[in-house]
């Protein structure tokens, strides 16, 4: 799971790195279509949430052929919003850039937009369909899928950015392009990989069918976790609004910090959904101490790595920085993000597998709680009156982000401790 979600950062990466060269307003279109972006994660992440925790408990209760049905409703329920969002997305892409506050160079590039909105049934169906395979213990899988998908981005990248060979110069559109086809071919091959029938989950074509019980089932759990996901990436919406108001600089420095912070956070959130797997398996088989002791191993391992992590960004921001940008307006910034964000790490690699342990439980109302209460209540109006009011300005915004990390552990270990966890039915 770990080099599952390795792989899954290396899009974050990758994208920008080669959008970087076409200029501050290129990558600021990146940042705002990714923040806007969140909301679709949140959906894909919570339904993801639900699949793992349903799967995962009738693994554990050796009952594959509930862990098949729950895998149809999942993917059912995922088509069903994708479908209408594309729609929406695709054609109302420089409205919503609008909205975010773009500046005109952004709106300009709103082909972005338009292909990575109007393509996000891929990116839902890719999470949705991996946290499937975690669920069954399958992870192996997930990762396989990633790796093509991500040979076919790398390839693709430069190529429609820049028009190598054979193909269009089409820039920042290129890369959307580029991406969304690597993902395409990984939920095609995902698709080939559940209907064949050889792994440990597989979906025939009895399968094939609405189950209402199961889908009421699934839409109470990825309720709660489409809302729990959707207040704490939303939340990024607001920050990148904050920060809109500063310029394109300001935006591209944190667009260029964000997805080198998010190549290290991934792996970590492959540490948390191990966690959530072995949470969901051990209840399924009526073992809630080896639950508890797994969580707390994953914390500690995970707050061993981020903590290595926290500590290179902040001994050589410029160095990481550089490699996307030479611009002397976009460094500073995001140099600063950098080594504001990192000193939240450590705490957060605890957060972050226990929230997870919470979902792989089942009981996604709790820490939909706790990212409520950190990232609405605390992080937003603390980003706003750091940054305005105090006149920190981006600074102001990125000491906020580091606070909230640190807040979520906290609260999240407290809460675990309590046990109640332990007695929630899926």
């Amino acid at each position: 799971m770990v080099l599952e979600m390795v792989l899954e950062s290396v899009f974050a990466v990758v994208d920008v790195f080669w959008v970087s060269k076409l200029g501050p307003d290129a990558v600021a279109t990146v940042g705002i279509t990714e923040s806007m972006l969140a909301l679709l994660y949140a959906v894909a992440i919570g339904l993801s949430m639900a699949a793992t925790a349903t799967v995962s408990r009738r693994t554990g209760e050796k009952d594959p052929e509930g862990a098949s049905a729950a895998a149809v409703q999942a993917i059912s329920l995922g088509v069903a919003i994708a479908v209408p969002v594309g729609i929406f997305g695709a054609i109302f892409a420089p409205r919503l850039l609008a909205l975010m506050g773009a500046p005109p160079g952004v709106l300009a590039q709103a082909g972005f937009t338009r292909v990575m909105l109007g393509g996000n049934v891929v990116i839902l169906l890719l999470f949705l369909i991996n946290a499937i395979f975690r669920g069954a213990g399958d992870a192996a899988i997930a990762m396989r899928v990633l790796w093509l998908a991500n040979i076919i981005n790398l390839i693709l990248d430069p190529c429609l950015i820049f028009g190598w060979g054979p193909f269009p110069a089409l820039g920042v559109q290129g890369a959307a392009i580029a991406t969304t086809c690597g993902r395409g071919v990984a939920v095609l091959v995902q698709l080939f990989v559940l209907f064949r029938g050889r792994g440990r989950i597989a979906v025939a074509m009895r399968h094939l069918h609405l189950d209402p019980a199961v889908m009421l089932r699934m839409l109470r759990l990825s309720g709660n976790a489409i809302l729990q996901v959707m207040i704490g990436t939303a939340s990024w919406i607001g920050l990148v609004r904050i920060l809109s108001t500063f310029g394109s600089s300001v935006l591209a420095g944190y667009t260029i910090a964000i997805r080198i912070i998010v190549f290290a956070i991934l792996p970590s959130w492959g540490m948390a959904n191990a966690a959530a797997t072995m949470v969901g398996q051990s209840l399924g088989a009526g073992k809630p101490d080896r639950a508890e002791k797994s969580v707390w191993i994953a914390g500690f391992y995970n707050m061993i790595f981020l903590g290595a992590v926290g500590l290179v960004f902040v001994t050589f921001p410029h160095f990481l920085i550089g490699l996307f940008t030479t611009d002397p307006a976009i460094i500073p910034i995001g140099v600063s993000c950098l080594r504001t964000v990192a000193f939240g790490f450590v705490f957060f690699a605890y957060g972050m597998v226990m929230v997870q342990a919470f979902n792989g439980a089942g009981d996604t109302f709790t820490p939909t709680v706790i990212n409520f209460v950190c990232f609405w209540i605390l992080e937003i109006p603390l980003a706003y009156v750091l940054a305005k009011p105090l006149g920190l300005g981006p600074v102001g915004v990125f000491r906020a982000i580091a606070i909230a990390f640190t807040t979520i552990a906290i609260v999240g270990s407290i809460a675990f401790k309590r046990g109640r966890w332990k007695g929630k039915k899926v």
